[in-house]
């Protein structure tokens, strides 16, 4: 496929490589003009403005917030000068107020909007082993899919509106960080009894609560290794209180939210909003009045 990509962080960049190995031809752009070098070095094409990325067939965008999406594509007035038919597909996590606008200008201007974000960190991405959470009309998903193909494991359909989308991925980032939570809380338990918290995670992540979040989390969390970060803590904070908005706009309460909300601003405060979402595990060391899990 001809395809622009739009957004070169961890995520972004390992995507747009793995569209262009698979023999896709990519105009790639960002903000930092750096971070299209090692791209145009495999073959890409750097572009200079959002504007010349959304050409050919399909557009792909990795921003990292509602701000910069509005940045860029709003207020930049990218969509006004798009071909009309174009798929555009966003892979970040927004807010749902946002997507609900983002499809209606998409609509106006003649462009087809297909949300997709997805479930896993960069290393995932490197490997091309992602999990794809998309919507939007079956056509458009079917015209992109073959990209999906090379840079996901597997594409989940979750309907035909793109909010629908956003509000699976805000719902598994909030589940993530209640799982990252009380693996910390748990973590403090056995610390605050004698007991290491890296035999307490082997039992339990072997048993009842296997997978890669709690294994992976959970021996970060036990190490206090933070560094580097696979899933920066303000980022995680950004995406709890997206999900909070979400359910409070349908008169849900989201309890846990709340508490982890609080946590993460405590992170950020204690200046460490830009290690891993693991950090989570400092608070709860701090408050039972342990700098570290040790014994």
């Amino acid at each position: 496929m001809d395809i622009g990509f739009i957004g070169l962080g961890g995520m972004g960049r390992a995507m747009a490589l793995n569209a262009l190995k698979a023999g896709h031809s990519v105009r790639v752009w960002n903000r930092s003009r750096d971070a299209t070098k090692p791209l145009a070095e495999q073959g890409a094409t750097a572009v200079n403005t959002p504007a010349e990325a959304f050409a050919g067939e399909a557009v792909f965008s990795m921003l990292a917030d509602d701000a910069a999406l509005r940045a860029v594509l709003i207020d930049g007035g990218v969509l006004k000068h798009a071909q009309r038919g174009l798929i555009h597909v966003n892979m970040a996590t927004v807010s749902i107020a946002l997507c609900d606008e983002l499809v209606a200008l998409h609509e106006q201007h003649g462009v087809v909007y297909v949300a997709a974000p997805v479930l896993g960190r960069p290393d995932v991405a490197a490997a091309g082993k992602l999990n794809i959470v998309a919507a939007g009309s079956d056509e458009a998903i079917d015209r992109v899919q073959p990209v999906f193909d090379v840079i996901g494991q597997k594409t989940w359909r979750v309907g035909s509106k793109p909010q629908h989308a956003n509000v699976f991925k805000l719902a598994a980032n909030f589940m993530l960080a209640s799982a990252i939570e009380t693996t910390s809380e748990a973590a403090s338990l056995m610390s605050g009894h004698g007991i290491d918290p890296h035999a307490f995670l082997d039992v339990i992540t072997n048993t009842l609560f296997p997978g890669p979040v709690y294994q992976g989390y959970g021996r970060m969390i036990a190490d206090s290794r933070y560094e580097p970060a696979l899933f920066k803590a303000k980022l995680g904070l950004k995406d709890v209180r997206l999900a909070m908005a979400a359910a409070e706009a349908v008169n849900v309460a989201l309890p846990m939210a709340n508490v982890v909300r609080d946590n993460l601003i405590e992170v950020l405060a204690q200046g460490d909003g830009e290690k891993d979402f693991a950090v989570l595990g400092k608070i709860a060391a701090r408050r039972a009045g342990r700098g570290d899990w040790s014994v």
